[in-house]
């Protein structure tokens, strides 16, 4: 009557728990891509992609390639494009690249040299709307010509 069977039962894990974050030392030089679901912290020198969930680059890390990340902290040197939800530019960041972000923030200090572009939730860049621009004319009416250029006099 109460028999247990084994093919009737769903066997379910329980979650994983996350794991220390990886550390890569000042004195670790790597040439090619890293990828993880978990966090890394670099303070050496990366020659390659880099896709972590959680990506910190230490102030004397450098890194050449390109960035995707959950979050990210930059502390270093990066050159290369960044794709994170959340990137934190600290004061000591030197980043030459485009960032693509939800959220961005750049403390006072921080070097950015490259365009910034907020994407949405679920990836796609924010609609290329136009910008409506509403300009106070003062009194002057639409018919009134422009203003003539001043024209220079030559004298003999």
């Amino acid at each position: 009557m109460f028999t247990k069977n084994s093919k009737d039962e769903t066997q379910i894990s329980p979650p994983r728990e996350p794991g220390p974050p990886s550390l890569l030392s000042s004195s670790l030089k790597i040439t090619g891509d890293l990828h993880t679901n978990g966090e890394i912290q670099i303070d050496g020198h990366v020659i390659g992609d880099i896709t972590a969930n959680v990506l910190i680059i230490g102030e004397t890390a450098d890194v050449n390639g390109e960035i995707i990340a959950d979050t990210l902290r930059v502390h270093g040197k990066v050159t290369g494009q960044i794709r994170s939800k959340s990137v934190s530019l600290a004061k000591t960041a030197n980043v030459r690249g485009d960032i693509l972000h939800e959220n961005l923030s750049i403390e006072q200090g921080a070097f950015l040299e490259g365009h910034c572009r907020r994407i949405e939730e679920n990836g796609k860049k924010e609609s290329s709307s136009p910008i409506n621009l509403l300009v106070n004319s003062g009194s002057k009416s639409k018919s009134d010509p422009p203003p003539k250029k001043p024209q220079a006099e030559v004298t003999a």
